[in-house]
C-alpha cells in the first residue's frame, strides 16, 4: 500500500514546525522540496521525534552558478550543465542522507531551439546515467518529472509519459525512475489511470492535485478515489504526495485527503 504525503506548504513555520503540524494532522509523511535554507539537524530531530518522513527533496545547489545551470531556464538538455548537475546531486544527496529522504526530484530544463529534440533527449539520458552513479548504493532514487506546458511550464522539454518512460528505459539504472504528477499529466495528455498502470514498474514517486486550479482532490475534474484505487491495485508502495494548494482550512483538508485512501 502506498503512503500519503502532505504538502509542506499547507503548514506554517520552518521545516521542523511543518513536520510536527503534518503529524498532528494525521500524516506520517510530508514533502518539503527545497532544502537549501533548511536547518537539517533540527528538521531531522523533528522527523525522529514524530516518526514522520520527508517524501522527497529537489535537486539544488548552494552555488548560484551551478544552480543557474540546472534550473529550467537551462538544464540538463545542455551538455555544459552536466557537471553542475552531478555536483548539485552530490550536495542534495548529503541533505537527503541527513534527513533520511529516499527520493530526489530532477527536471530536464526547457526545450532548446538550436538542436533537435533527439539530441536533447540524449543529453537527458546521459545526465541521468551520470546521476545514477552519484546515488548508487545510497538507497536514494532520482525521480524525473515531466511537466505540463499548457498552463504552468511553457517551454519545458519533457511533457509526455511515453517519452519519460523511454528515457528511463534508456538510462536502464534502478536508481532512476519517473515522477508521475497526475495534475500535470491530466493537462498534458489525460488517460491518467492507464498511463499509471502501464508504467507502474517505472514510477518511483507520485504527485497529485486536481485540475483545473491545482488544489486538493475533489475541487476539480479528476476522480481521485478511482485514481487511488488503481494505484493501490497496481501494487505501488511508494509515496503519493499532495503537491497542490487547498481551498479549506488545513485540518479539514487533511482529514478529507486521508479519507480518500481509506479502505484501499
Amino acid at each position: 500500500m502506498f503512503t500519503l504525503s502532505a504538502c509542506g506548504g499547507w503548514f506554517e513555520g520552518a521545516a521542523p514546525e511543518k513536520v510536527r503540524a503534518a503529524k498532528a494532522n494525521g500524516f506520517d509523511a510530508l514533502e518539503i522540496l527545497s532544502w537549501k535554507d533548511m536547518d537539517l539537524s533540527a528538521t531531522a530531530a523533528a522527523l525522529k521525534e514524530t516518526g514522520t518522513t520527508i517524501s522527497a527533496i529537489l535537486i539544488q545547489s548552494k552555488d548560484p552558478e551551478k544552480q543557474a545551470l540546472i534550473a529550467n531556464t537551462h538544464g540538463i538538455v545542455w551538455a555544459d550543465a552536466h557537471q553542475a548537475f552531478v555536483d548539485a546531486l552530490g550536495e542534495t544527496l548529503e541533505a537527503a542522507k541527513a534527513l533520511n529522504v529516499t527520493k530526489i526530484v530532477v527536471t530536464t530544463g526547457n526545450e532548446r531551439s538550436d538542436v533537435s529534440r533527439g539530441y536533447q533527449h540524449d543529453m537527458v539520458v546521459k545526465a541521468l546515467k551520470l546521476g545514477a552513479d552519484v546515488v548508487k548504493g545510497s538507497g536514494v532514487e532520482i525521480v524525473l518529472e515531466p511537466l505540463n506546458i499548457l498552463v504552468n511550464h511553457a517551454g519545458y522539454f519533457l511533457v509526455t509519459t511515453a517519452e519519460t518512460a523511454e528515457i528511463i528505459r534508456e538510462v536502464d539504472r534502478p536508481e532512476v525512475k519517473i515522477l508521475f504528477d497526475v495534475y500535470h499529466q491530466q493537462i498534458s495528455e489525460g488517460n491518467v489511470i492507464r498511463n499509471i498502470v502501464n508504467h507502474i514498474d517505472l514510477i518511483g514517486h507520485i504527485h497529485v492535485g486536481d485540475n483545473p486550479g491545482r488544489n486538493e482532490p475533489g475541487t476539480g475534474e479528476i476522480n481521485y478515489r478511482k485514481v487511488f484505487e488503481a494505484i493501490a491495485k497496481a501494487g505501488y508502495e511508494g509515496y503519493v504526495v499532495f503537491e497542490c494548494g487547498h481551498t479549506e482550512e488545513t485540518p479539514i483538508v487533511c482529514k478529507k485527503m486521508l479519507a480518500l485512501a481509506e479502505g484501499l
